[in-house]
């Protein structure tokens, strides 16, 4: 428990994965309905996915160098700003870029930054390298509690003995709200609770719902 009661939850997200902006919108739900407080931080497709570019279709890899913008521009939101800025961006990042398919251009990211209260100079980032450090940083501390094999989001939450368990996931579509919402989450603390328990996963046959 944190110091105010509440579940803490760790949520590392890529702006522009439109499965990890599904979750993201349950984990906000379930912040309604559940004593749990989130906190966000950034990993990148395009980190998770550098040294695999050969494996990767034409058309990802090209999408792969888009997606350096918006985690850059979340970071030095994050290092200019302080963390508490994150959830704030994402949504608005998100709803720009998935809900209103304005995708992930300067104009949609300088929106967003219009949005969250930000300064829009901070779009100027997505093309410089200043915070890559520390983007790789955040990236790192999900990927090491998660493991390799996995994408966005990754999420963290209280297993036994209050030790901290990571699963990538869940994905879901459309994002579950009200008591489905609680349900998914209090069976993601039963799996957590469990050692040695890993995987559950079935083939997706549908698209993220953003409605």
């Amino acid at each position: 428990m944190s110091e105010n009661g509440k579940t803490p939850v760790d949520f590392w997200f890529d702006p522009l994965c439109p499965w990890a902006w599904m979750t993201s919108r349950w984990m906000l739900e379930v912040e309604k309905v559940r004593d749990v407080e989130v906190s966000w931080h950034v990993m990148s497709l395009a980190v998770l996915n550098e040294d695999k570019l050969d494996e990767i279709p034409e058309k990802y890899r090209e999408g792969l160098k888009a997606a350096w913008g918006p985690v850059r521009v979340a970071i030095a939101a994050r290092e200019q700003h302080g963390a508490e800025v994150l959830g704030k961006l994402y949504t608005a990042l998100g709803t720009r870029f998935h809900n209103r398919g304005e995708g992930p251009t300067r104009e949609a990211v300088v929106g967003a930054l219009e949005d969250a209260g930000l300064p829009v100079s901070l779009a100027d980032y997505a093309d410089q390298d200043t915070y890559d450090a520390e983007l790789r940083a955040s990236h790192k501390e999900g990927i090491d509690k998660v493991g390799q094999e996995v994408g966005t989001p990754v999420i963290a939450v209280p297993g036994p003995d209050g030790e901290q368990i990571a699963f990538f996931g869940p994905v879901v579509t459309p994002a579950p709200k009200g008591e489905e919402a609680a349900r998914l989450w209090d069976g993601t603390l039963l799996v957590a609770s469990i050692p040695g328990f890993y995987e559950i996963k079935r083939t997706r046959t549908a698209e993220p719902s953003f409605d």
